[in-house]
């Protein structure tokens, strides 16, 4: 079969860079492996970009590894080989060179080109360009990609390079594949392959843009940019003359040209852009963006009488042309010794921020299905939950384009791991070599974007190698170290100089200090959740935290699509493959006894771990937010998730908010009051995240749970721009008389009020919530979509009220929830929902819930 597919360029010049899809025609079958006959002697029309896992799925072949316990029917795919085919027309073009171009091969492939080996790649994360002159055909050629399976050349690898510690039940770190694709502890194993990402054929003529890579500085009231290009040749030996050709960047309105002699392959042009626009982080200003493209161009210039036969270029022709957008900021990370230790303070354009931060993994189990529309979603949501940064851990992959282009239009800062997670890697050859490549080819990718604010050397394993036991195992081998202390830092400064880079994350800023200190730099806090119960948050002041979080189900809607056992217990066995934590259900069950009952219907045992994640990470959120500046940020694990599961996200794998992502949006707010306990008792503490200053009084006040004020003072006070202040509570409004039945209420009249319960509600009075509600159908308008309005007013105080509207509608979404209300308050609820008739569900007892009913 043949195919016809659009050649794109951007002018009519017939010398430019031609660019030609080839994602169609394409079939798929199974060559080797444990692949059940019915599917072994099938042609299976595939997708590309893709992966066997979803043409499968698409062919109705298998059934959907998401659902129930399919993971484990599905795990021959990891173990079989594969090949994908295609055929498409070719004629001569008159162009130098032509190349195959795979920007993404997972993992284990051979490339064909009318049956004659063109490339062995290993790499998922990196780009292969194949030359294939003399290969091509005049008319129909066959091209052939087969894929070994990962998990054998994974375990052969292991052997080959030596053993070498890691967490998983494959040995993920012996080959360079998105790490989760061999499952986490919140992901699944699906070790699938494929062509993830497209495939082209590229013809040019005398030479193209290699690279292109602008250097931002702002220096003054002058934006510069030192633009580096880096040309390739096509060289004699294809026909082509080696002539002068023209390199042209433009910045803006601002433009430079430089003539590049034969015999040079790069050159640097700097562009002036007088009193630029700077780019901030959202909540700190706004975010324009600048053009930025070059062209280079053959010959002279201006000599249109100049032949092109393929030998030269006529003067003045576009040869090849790119293109991004740069923002103009400085940026640097602070880890520096100082009174208390070593610090970790990102500062933009020269004001510290204080980190709301997420952690971010790949969206689904199989990246190539996530558009530009759907991380725009997350992005949103993220934003919904006041989170600032996105770091990308270093288990996943290199993020796409369209997610760091929408990060830069947003303001979302990110930090981008390299990836290396929770493991000990080899660092020879051939591992070295394609670690290197890879780090170019994405380094010089994503060094444009304005909204990328540190490259991290590895997620966990510097912590590991001192901490779980690798060094004896190790037995001498290398183990990574070269890498975050030499290559990765040497290829950012060569290739991305002036963004930061730390070594791994947790790190303290130095191996002689132990990692994960919270005295030095960046850490992680997960004795906590393994251990310890989340009050004891507390117990740590940390600089900066990278990583801490807490479990719960996904939620109600997703949970129960995606699992059907019946009974469905927290034990059923299609929920036990959706919970992959080690000893996950005994750690919620732990963490959760100190603070409520735990139920014994579903419905309440699922919005029970919902409650106790939600509350758990707004405890350790609000306690390091109130030690700024000595605590300059926290990143929550973690923002998404891959598939439906029980995990420490907060949007689920169906893309819906869960109550945690409404504590994060709490405890994230650019104003907050809250209450912590100090060494000389209660104090409530004022943050004031915004460029303007808070004025006005802080109200004390000591509740009876039935809303009797026991006592009430109130302070004056100022709270300065981007200030922490700290008031400590009058033993006359802090002492309890009754702690089962009292409460102590600081706030800002207009601004926040922050709440302190001197005993965990299980051992309080707390009584069955007394509400009455309201329901009103809102229509859609031009400021509304339609929905429903739900007032709630309780009689009672009512803890963490909140509306599960996914359960009514799975698209629903809802503006609050875990509102605590005290006698006689309401709450306003806004439900975005297209389905109609449904506003008494929406108050019904299986949504409306509360803590007041896990108490009793």
């Amino acid at each position: 079969m043949s195919t016809t597919e659009t050649t794109t360029t951007t002018t009519t010049h017939a010398t430019q860079r031609a660019v030609r899809p080839l994602h169609t025609g394409w079939s798929l079958r199974s060559t080797a492996g444990p692949v059940p006959p019915e599917i072994a002697a099938v042609d299976v029309p595939a997708t590309v970009p893709g992966t066997v896992h979803t043409d499968l799925l698409a062919a109705g072949l298998i059934v959907d590894p998401y659902l129930d316990a399919n993971e484990h029917l599905l795990a021959w795919i990891g173990r079989a080989d594969w090949s994908y085919t295609t055929r498409f027309d070719w004629a001569p073009d008159g162009h130098d060179r032509h190349e195959l171009v795979f920007a993404g091969l997972d993992t284990v492939a051979t490339v064909l080109l009318n049956g004659e080996v063109v490339a062995e790649t290993r790499n998922q994360h990196r780009t292969h360009r194949v030359t294939v002159d003399g290969r091509l055909r005049e008319g129909a050629n066959d091209l052939e990609v087969r894929f070994g399976s990962p998990v054998a050349y994974a375990d052969a690898q292991s052997l080959s390079l030596g053993y070498r510690p890691h967490v998983n039940h494959h040995p993920y770190n012996a080959v360079r594949k998105m790490a989760c694709s061999f499952g986490w502890d919140w992901g699944l194993d699906t070790a699938t392959s494929g062509i993830w990402k497209p495939v082209t054929l590229e013809s040019w003529s005398s030479v193209r843009l290699a690279a292109v890579r602008p250097v931002v500085t702002v220096d003054g009231s002058r934006g510069v940019v030192d633009v580096h290009v880096d040309l390739e040749r096509a060289g004699v030996s294809a026909g082509a003359a080696v002539e002068p050709v023209t390199v042209r960047a433009t910045v803006g309105e601002v433009t430079q040209e430089a003539r590049v002699e034969p015999g040079t392959d790069s050159t640097v042009l700097q562009v002036v852009v007088d009193d630029p626009e700077l780019w901030w982080p959202r909540g700190h200003g706004g975010q324009p963006l600048y053009d930025v493209s070059v062209s280079v161009t053959g010959g002279e210039g201006g000599d249109a009488t100049r032949a092109s036969s393929g030998v030269g270029a006529p003067a003045g022709a576009v040869l090849d042309a790119w293109s991004s957008r740069i923002g103009f900021r400085s940026v640097e990370v602070q880890v520096e010794p100082d009174d208390i230790g070593t610090s970790f303070t990102v500062v933009v354009n020269g004001e510290a921020l204080w980190i709301k931060g997420a952690n971010w993994i790949p969206d689904d189990a199989f990246p190539h299905r996530i558009g530009r529309d759907r991380y725009r979603q997350r992005i949103e949501q993220a934003e919904f939950g006041n989170v600032n940064l996105l770091r990308v851990w270093g288990g996943g992959i290199f993020e796409s384009d369209d997610f760091y282009e929408l990060c830069d239009e947003r303001g979302m800062l990110t930090w981008q791991d390299f990836l290396f997670a929770c493991a000990a890697y080899a660092e020879e050859d051939p591992l070295r070599g394609e670690v290197e490549a890879e780090v170019r080819d994405n380094v010089t990718r994503l060094m444009t974007h304005p909204s990328l604010v540190l490259w991290t050397g590895n997620n966990e394993n510097i912590w590991g190698h001192d901490e779980w036991g690798w060094e004896r195992r190790l037995d001498g081998a290398t183990w990574g170290l070269g890498y975050y202390l030499e290559l990765l830092p040497a290829l950012v400064g060569e290739l991305d100089p002036g963004r930061p880079y730390a070594a791994g994350s947790p790190w303290s800023g130095s191996l002689d200090v132990a990692q994960s200190d919270p005295d030095h730099g960046s850490v992680h806090l997960w004795e906590q959740w393994n251990r310890k119960d989340y009050p004891t948050y507390r117990d740590v002041v940390p600089r900066f935290v990278a990583e801490f979080g807490w479990q719960g189900p996904p939620t109600w809607s997703a949970m129960t699509r995606a699992i059907h056992d019946e009974p469905l217990t927290p034990e059923s066995p299609g929920m036990i493959v959706h919970q992959k934590a080690m000893q996950g259900n005994d750690k919620l069950t732990d963490g959760l006894l100190a603070h409520y009952r735990l139920p014994n219907e579903i419905e309440a045992w699922h919005w029970a771990m919902q409650l106790n994640q939600a509350n758990a990470v707004q405890v350790a959120l609000e306690h390091f937010r109130s030690h700024a500046p000595r605590c300059q940020g926290a990143v929550v694990w973690q923002i998404n998730d891959c598939w439906p599961v029980t995990s420490w996200a907060a949007v689920d794998g169906d893309g819906r908010r869960k109550p945690l992502l409404y504590a994060m949006r709490h405890a994230f707010a650019d104003r907050l009051v809250t209450i912590q306990p100090r060494e000389a008792g209660l104090a409530a503490v004022l943050v004031n995240d915004t460029g303007e200053a808070l004025a006005g009084p802080l109200t004390l006040r000591r509740l009876a749970y039935d809303g009797r004020v026991l006592a009430s003072e109130s302070v004056a006070l100022t709270v300065g721009a981007r200030e922490t202040v700290t008031v400590p509570v009058p033993s006359s409004v802090g002492e309890f008389g009754s702690p089962g039945s009292e409460l102590l209420v600081a706030s800002v009249p207009g601004v926040a009020r922050g709440l302190w319960f001197p005993v965990e509600p299980r051992d309080s009075g707390l009584a069955e919530a007394s509400l009455s509600t309201s329901v009103t159908v809102v229509p859609e308008g031009q400021e509304a979509r339609a929905g429903y309005r739900v007032e709630v007013t309780a009689a009672s105080l009512v803890r963490d009220l909140t509306l599960l509207v996914d359960k009514v509608d799975p698209a629903a979404t809802v503006d609050e929830m875990l509102m605590t209300l005290l006698p006689g308050e309401t709450a306003v609820f806004t439900v975005v929902s297209d389905v109609p008739g449904v506003g008494e569900q929406l108050v019904a007892r299986q949504v409306l819930r509360t803590a007041n009913e896990l108490v009793g």
